[in-house]
């Protein structure tokens, strides 16, 4: 029987599914669009955490690294997952300030009232990369599934960058399972890399 994690706040519960530590491994696979050459492949171990702190964000921390070469990490990722909702007067922010007056969201039923056409959530992902990149994703959350696509990024001119970026995240059999397709410039979406994950903590 699954049980809500201590202390989550109401409007984070559809996300109650990732909260926790995972590991596993994955497979990077990427074929360059000017190449005949088979793609290139390397697996690699991930540890992923999904954690909350009382604010109406989820923190993601991930971790990789390349199986059969010791010390040849990856790059890292942190962000924020929320639900997509107008800022209120209770939102902290902007930059350290905090917020004022009560949440409007109460009750399940204030929840129910953010629900989509699909009957999920709507919901917005921030990720940092350590090379430079900043990336903003839109996307949906129903039951245990997790849609993104990229709406929009930044980067240091010395960035390596793609142009778009799409992840799906689910739970299947009690495993975390994603995958995550980019596109170059003037290139279409093309897999690059996906892993399952299984609950540690």
């Amino acid at each position: 029987m699954f049980v809500l994690p201590e202390g989550l706040p109401l409007e984070l519960t559809p996300f109650a599914f990732l909260i926790g530590k995972w590991e596993g491994t994955g497979v990077i696979s990427y074929k360059d669009n000017d190449s005949d050459d088979a793609p290139t492949d390397h697996e690699f171990r991930q540890r992923v955490e999904f954690a909350h702190d009382g604010s109406n964000a989820i923190t993601y921390i991930s971790s990789a690294e390349l199986i059969g070469e010791p010390g040849t990490a990856l790059p890292s990722e942190i962000g924020y997952w929320r639900l997509a909702r107008k800022a209120e007067p209770a939102d902290h922010g902007p930059g350290l300030l905090p917020g004022v007056g009560e949440p409007s969201l109460k009750s399940h039923e204030d929840l129910e009232t953010l629900r989509n056409k699909e009957g999920g959530f709507d919901i917005q992902v921030s990720m940092l990369h350590p090379g430079g990149v900043a990336e903003l994703y839109n996307g949906k959350i129903k039951g245990a599934r997790v849609d993104l696509a990229s709406a929009s990024g930044a980067a240091f001119d010395t960035a390596k960058t793609y142009r778009h970026s799409t992840r799906l995240y689910g739970l299947v059999e009690n495993a975390l399972l994603w995958v995550w397709e980019i596109s170059m410039p003037g290139a279409e979406l093309k897999p690059h890399a996906s892993a399952r994950l299984e609950r540690v903590e």
